[in-house]
């Protein structure tokens, strides 16, 4: 499917997981990602190992704590750690995962992504959920299209 067709349906998920989420804000995408998201009007919990509250909310420290579960999920860590989260989405049963990628590497792992789809989840490998309405700005929309003539965000997700 197009990439744009995925990233709507998983933004109709409204109670997203962020993984990443720092103490520390400052150059961290999965904040930038959370902030909107609850802008947004999306339920949105953060998952960090290391904190019980973040911005105010409660944090968890993996999804398997979230009170209620969550629709979906935005991988907002490091590669290493992508392939346990997508494990644990397979195990609990969250279909739409994002891993999330603009300039760098980001989030993805590529066996990560494998495990996921071999699983039958929906795995968007790169770029950005701002980058789509409703949680879009022209900044990231600008963004998605330069990246994707680079080869760092999908045109489409299997």
């Amino acid at each position: 499917m197009k990439l744009a067709d995925a990233a709507a349906e998983f933004l109709a998920c409204r109670r997203i997981a962020v993984t990443g989420v720092s103490r520390n804000p400052q150059g961290h995408g999965s904040n930038a990602v959370y902030e909107r998201l609850l802008e947004r009007g999306y339920e949105v919990v953060p998952i960090n190992p290391n904190a019980t509250e973040l911005g105010g909310h409660p944090a968890y420290p993996d999804l398997a704590s979230v009170p209620g579960g969550v629709d979906a999920v935005v991988i907002g860590t490091r590669p290493a750690h992508a392939m346990g989260t997508v494990k644990e989405a397979v195990a609990l049963g969250i279909s739409q995962v994002w891993l999330h990628r603009s300039m760098d590497a980001g989030s993805v792992d590529p066996a990560a992504v494998a495990y996921g789809r071999e699983h039958g989840l929906t795995v968007i490998d790169g770029g950005c959920p701002l980058m789509f309405d409703p949680a879009a700005d022209g900044g990231h929309k600008f963004m998605c299209r330069m990246l994707q003539l680079f080869g760092s965000v999908p045109r489409r997700v299997p």
